[in-house]
């Protein structure tokens, strides 16, 4: 990757304008006609949304990255194991009262993402239309992280449901050592009745190929978690318990309780902040290591659709940044921005020109017989280690060549 001329912005503490209030009866007018029905092929009212694609919200990935450069230096194959399932159950919290739709990408859309402090760049595009894919990839001196999503959202009537299908894959440089699994669904309960809360469900299988470890992650109710680390003879190595919203502990030392005790001793405990002490000391989750808690969210974050303080600087873009990032970036795209502002007429009015503008691009391929559309920095390809078609990040994108990219906006 060559040097990025990226250039220096100061995170910002707020959006534009706070966010406009959701009027429960007209949510559920519009609600009611999609029970049972895949979300991401329904056209929805701006007033859902959230001011970040999904590209955008794909990058809340890496907040915890830091987890990532400890597992690089650890010798230890348990205890890289262990750090990277605490990665992956950060990478939950930050869907903690986030009720919004993020948008749906275009076709071609980008976004571009840099952490200095940890000199992680990541790069994502929408590389389908139909289905809905997103193929992102991030690396730094200590890792390679990538991988598509093809989310699949319905609504049930009470509540809606989120499967974000598709590999995620962890190279560690130093240790020589990757990591494939799947992220945990997402359900918005209590939609029309009651207070609307998130949660995760089900279990998500953490394959290392160099050490031949596995680790499984069993998501329930109240936000709780449990994994269990055995080895290719499945001898249990150990145990990590939390809550993805507030912590994760490894229990290494001591015979840890049944899974239902753990998920039991959950309902009780919760993190002491300022503290690594976890409850009230007296079950192996509290006596347990902590290895990843919780950043504390903005104080005013319930008027900026519950974001936190690195979702907030994920659409913010300096002036020096517009002459940087690829034409086809999510922070240039008109709807968001308007969104940003609480200007719901324009975003609506953006929304529908953008998707007017997409299906006419189609259109216009299909006449011209190029119905396929070939993605920019992204192309389908073997798995390097399952061998399951994907997307790969082909790495023209750092040369910043963009003079072929599409008018999508």
């Amino acid at each position: 990757m060559g040097e990025m001329p990226w250039p220096k912005v100061e995170n910002r503490t707020n959006l534009p304008a706070a966010m406009v209030a959701r009027d429960t009866l007209s949510v559920w007018g519009l609600l009611k006609q999609c029970i049972g029905k895949e979300l991401t092929k329904i056209t929805m009212p701006v007033v859902f949304n959230e001011p970040l694609s999904f590209l955008q919200r794909l990058t809340e990935y890496v907040e915890y990255s830091e987890l990532l450069l400890l597992a690089n230096q650890e010798a230890d194959p348990v205890r890289r194991m262990e750090l990277v399932a605490a990665f992956i159950i950060s990478a939950c919290s930050s869907n903690y009262e986030r009720l919004g739709k993020p948008f749906n990408p275009l076709l071609g859309e980008t976004y571009e993402h840099h952490r200095e402090d940890l000199s992680i760049h990541w790069v994502s595009e929408q590389v389908s239309h139909h289905p809905p894919i997103s193929a992102f990839y991030c690396e730094s001196s200590d890792f390679v992280f990538y991988g598509a999503v093809n989310p699949k959202l319905k609504f049930w009537g009470k509540s809606l449901e989120v499967e974000p299908r598709g590999l995620v894959t962890l190279d560690l440089r130093k240790q020589n050592d990757s990591y494939t699994w799947q992220n945990p669904n997402c359900s918005v309960q209590n939609i029309v009745i009651g207070k609307p809360y998130v949660d995760h469900n089900g279990t998500v299988e953490i394959r290392s190929h160099g050490s031949n470890l596995r680790c499984v992650l069993e998501f329930k109710s109240e936000h709780r978690v449990v994994g269990t680390i055995m080895d290719s003879k499945k001898n249990k190595l150990s145990t990590l318990a939390g809550k993805w919203i507030e912590f994760v502990n490894v229990i290494r030392d001591a015979k840890p309780e049944k899974q239902n005790a753990l998920f039991d001793s959950l309902k009780r405990l919760s993190i002491s902040q300022g503290d690594d002490a976890v409850g009230d000391g007296e079950s192996d989750i509290s006596r347990g290591k902590c290895l990843w808690r919780v950043k504390q969210r903005p104080s005013n974050a319930q008027q900026f659709y519950s974001l936190t303080e690195f979702a907030l600087q994920l659409n913010h873009i300096a002036d020096d940044m517009k002459h940087v990032v690829a034409p086809t970036d999510s922070r240039l795209r008109p709807d968001i921005r308007q969104l940003e502002s609480a200007d719901i007429d324009a975003a609506s009015e953006e929304k529908t020109r953008l998707e007017e503008k997409q299906r006419n691009a189609r259109k216009e391929r299909k006449k011209q017989k190029q119905e396929e559309w070939i993605p920019a920095w992204f192309q389908p390809g073997p798995h390097p280690i399952t061998g399951e078609e994907t997307w790969l990040f082909n790495q023209r994108y750092w040369q910043r060549n963009f003079a072929n990219c599409s008018d999508i906006y």
